[in-house]
């Protein structure tokens, strides 16, 4: 029987992407048990994320992607943890927007497992939103980390550069609608869902093709 547990942050800050900028609140998530930890996507308060974990040690931190909401507090998160920051080489681009003079740590890669407090994250290469996207499947918790891949009602958004449509669409089809209807999608801005109850949405997103 695992003892890890999944707690859940609320931070807020700016996400900045081609000459625009907008407020946002983005869900941080922690996933560990008394001992340790990891932080997936650290965002906007290194202070706050750092609280949250205590005395714990903090065994990385993992960014879904690399926009900037999702990873502007990893560096200083890292630097005072001493937590290596992962991230898919695909999305280096986006990171050096934000982090010029700061690369992740470690890539991640499609099907790598990560272990904390005995349970595994799977990591899934979900590109579409960004083209190193990832979500983390949890089987012993019931859950997968969709960062902004897949919401409640639909897919993460695809109107900027860096993101392709037909690409999240395949990545969602393929990469999580197959997983157990039950499976808790916990995200990366706004309220969970089920895959389950995205997974009849899927051809809709398809016929609405935008």
């Amino acid at each position: 029987m695992t003892t890890a547990r999944i707690e859940h942050l609320v931070t807020s800050g700016t996400f900045s992407l081609d000459g625009g900028t907008w407020d946002v609140d983005n869900n941080v998530w922690i996933v560990g048990d008394d001992t340790e930890a990891v932080v997936i996507d650290a965002a906007h308060d290194a202070d706050a994320i750092a609280e949250a974990l205590g005395t714990r040690t903090l065994r990385a931190i993992i960014c879904t992607h690399a926009h900037n909401d999702h990873i502007d507090a990893a560096p200083a998160l890292a630097a005072r943890t001493g937590a290596p920051i992962l991230l898919h080489p695909d999305d280096l681009p986006l990171w050096k927007q934000t982090h010029p003079d700061r690369l992740p740590d470690a890539e991640l890669s499609d099907g790598e497992r990560l272990s904390v407090a005995g349970v595994e994250l799977t990591v899934l290469h979900t590109p579409g939103h960004a083209p190193g996207a990832v979500c983390l499947y949890a089987p012993e918790l019931d859950t997968v980390f969709t960062g902004d891949t897949l919401f409640q009602g639909g897919p993460g958004a695809t109107g900027r550069s860096f993101s392709h449509f037909p690409t999240i669409v395949e990545s969602i089809r393929t990469r999580l609608l197959d997983l157990p209807a039950g499976t808790v999608v916990r995200t990366g801005h706004g309220d969970t869902t089920t895959v389950g109850a995205e997974a009849p949405n899927l051809q809709e997103w398809i016929d609405r093709g935008h």
